[in-house]
């Protein structure tokens, strides 16, 4: 090749690279500094405060996100109506002798007590497995939001739709009590002290399923695992003391009907409305002094929470 032409050739090759670089198009995607205000950990946990709450509802996301979780809150809103219609009808039909029979605050928790159980083993895994299955957790878990922040964050979260799940259908029956009572304001003045002890009530349930909940989904990235194990703990201990404690009876079938996983929280509603409620009216356990009562729910609420919290202290796996 000459050299005329080794320097046509490098002409020609020159203007294409000219032509292709000319037609293309140069974007600036580099990485900004953040101007924006600095809200440090407490906006973190909030944000995940928010998301657990979300999540729990499953708002944001698909109908089969939602459909457990609703499921739950109707089911619980409908028997709080119905027995509002029952005493309705018993005043209308029995007069004010029938208040007595009605069917009370504590009654609800009583029954309520069993749906609950389920719907913490349902939904609390919700909020912690899918992080961890996942790795999100290892996103979380960045400067500023700690292992803490995160447990404590997730855990009020569940345990606001809990008392939600708790009192909303409550609020309902008292409505119905003090409209379908003759003296809707005589009532309401006779009987107020059932507000605070709703509230109290209320949240002894809510706080024990929900560290229950949370503590065994804690250590499995499996919700269905979570899930099972929760509802098979509760099921199993009912019948288990229950037979037991009526074999041995005495002091020890006593104790041992404390076992008995889904009446602790109700022996504590017993104690704050000053009844005893229909799933406990036949358990041993209730011919065992209050404060014996009382420090067993604790122990089983801060004993499982100091678990979940040590969880989430060091490093997840």
């Amino acid at each position: 090749m000459t050299a005329a032409s080794a320097d046509a050739r490098g002409r020609a090759v020159a203007a294409e690279a000219t032509t292709v670089a000319g037609s293309g198009t140069v974007f600036d995607i580099g990485y900004q500094s953040y101007d924006g205000p600095r809200e440090g950990r407490a906006r973190a946990r909030m944000a995940v405060f928010k998301d657990g709450v979300r999540t729990a509802l499953g708002l944001g996301r698909g109908v089969r996100a939602k459909v457990l979780p609703w499921t739950f809150i109707i089911l619980l809103v409908s028997i709080a109506f119905i027995m509002a219609l029952v005493t309705g009808a018993m005043l209308r039909l029995g007069g004010p002798d029938a208040a007595a029979h009605m069917p009370s605050h504590s009654d609800f928790y009583g029954i309520a007590s069993i749906f609950f159980f389920v719907f913490s083993a349902v939904v609390a895994p919700e909020l912690l497995c899918p992080d961890r299955r996942d790795g999100v957790i290892n996103l979380y878990l960045v400067r500023p939001l700690t292992g803490s922040d995160y447990i404590a964050a997730r855990w009020l979260a569940f345990l606001a739709v809990s008392l939600g799940v708790a009192w909303l259908p409550q609020l309902v029956l008292l409505v119905g009590r003090v409209m379908g009572n003759p003296d809707p304001v005589g009532y309401l003045a006779a009987n107020w002290l059932d507000i605070p002890r709703i509230l109290a009530s209320g949240a002894a349930l809510a706080v024990y399923t929900t560290t229950l909940g949370m503590l065994v989904a804690a250590f499995t990235t499996r919700r269905a695992y979570a899930s099972v194990f929760l509802v098979g703990l509760f099921v199993i201990t009912t019948p288990f003391t229950t037979g037991l404690a009526s074999e041995i009876g005495g002091t020890a079938g006593r104790w041992i009907s404390m076992f008995n996983l889904s009446n602790i929280p109700v022996h504590v509603n017993d104690l704050i409305f000053n009844d005893v409620s229909g799933i406990t009216r036949g358990a041993p356990a209730r011919e065992l002094p209050a404060w014996v009562r009382v420090a067993w729910y604790f122990l089983w609420v801060v004993v499982p929470g100091s678990v979940l919290w040590g969880r989430y202290r060091r490093p997840i796996s």
